[in-house]
């Protein structure tokens, strides 16, 4: 069965590409104008073309798809051996001192065997994030990117969001709290862990979080609508936090 015969779409073009097999020695452009499907050729090398190319981005898309879940099941399996591994530094520290020696060296393996997992992960996160988002992963670090990949739901959730929820982000407790009433709004959400946000002075911190969420909107939409790195989006930030943090010393 030809691809027309499957129906003229990219579904009809995948699934021949995906099945593979032997070329066909047919005139298929002859047999498809005198079936009737395309009443040119030209007609039928347009719509092969269009299919061809429809098929070729949803395959791209699902390549996106699969290294997006992986960024994302990666960072959030990071946070949670994160927790676990502090929670144990808490429990055993003073269990060392008032117990038998065996059973909290039984702990201390598993604490270690967590700690190399926190280690590989971390790993993999920088390694596979920057090909995800290279933009985003420039301007913050791989880690602080997936984060806000994950906590957006996906990098194409994260592209279409204002800068102001891309600030908060991670802050929702806060924000429950302000919308109660029983606080003022959070200044920033994860991305107090940015250099240039948590490295800035408090009174100013909040137009620091302000220009950083900014420019990593920026960055979200760069990576996903377009791909390439570019360079400036991070000169352009600098250059903004210099003011900003030229205002600590004036």
């Amino acid at each position: 069965m030809t691809w027309y015969e499957r129906g003229t779409d990219a579904d009809a073009v995948t699934e021949e590409l995906d099945e593979g097999g032997e070329p066909d020695a047919r005139d298929l452009p002859g047999d498809a104008v005198e079936s009737g499907v395309f009443g040119t050729r030209d007609g039928y090398y347009d719509a092969l073309h269009q299919a061809t190319v429809e098929g070729a981005r949803r395959r791209v898309d699902e390549a996106v798809d699969t290294a997006e879940r992986d960024v994302i099941n990666a960072v959030r399996t990071l946070e949670t051996v994160g927790d676990s591994l502090n929670e144990l530094d808490e429990r055993t520290r003073d269990w060392r001192e008032e117990t038998d020696r065996v059973p909290v060296e039984g702990v201390v393996e598993g604490r270690n065997a967590l700690e190399e997992t926190r280690d590989e992960t971390r790993g993999f996160i920088e390694e596979r994030t920057p090909e995800l988002a290279p933009n985003l992963s420039n301007l913050a670090d791989p880690v602080l990117a997936a984060r806000l990949i994950a906590l957006a739901g996906g990098l194409d959730e994260l592209a279409r969001m204002p800068s102001s929820t891309v600030q908060v982000l991670g802050a929702e407790d806060a924000l429950f709290r302000h919308l109660r009433g029983d606080a003022p709004p959070p200044k920033h959400g994860v991305i107090y862990v940015h250099p240039y946000v948590r490295g800035t002075r408090e009174d100013e911190r909040g137009s620091a979080a302000r220009a950083v969420a900014g420019k990593l909107t920026i960055a979200a939409r760069v990576d996903r609508y377009a791909g390439d790195l570019r360079p400036q989006l991070a000169d352009e930030l600098d250059e903004k936090m210099e003011r900003i943090q030229g205002r600590d010393d004036g």
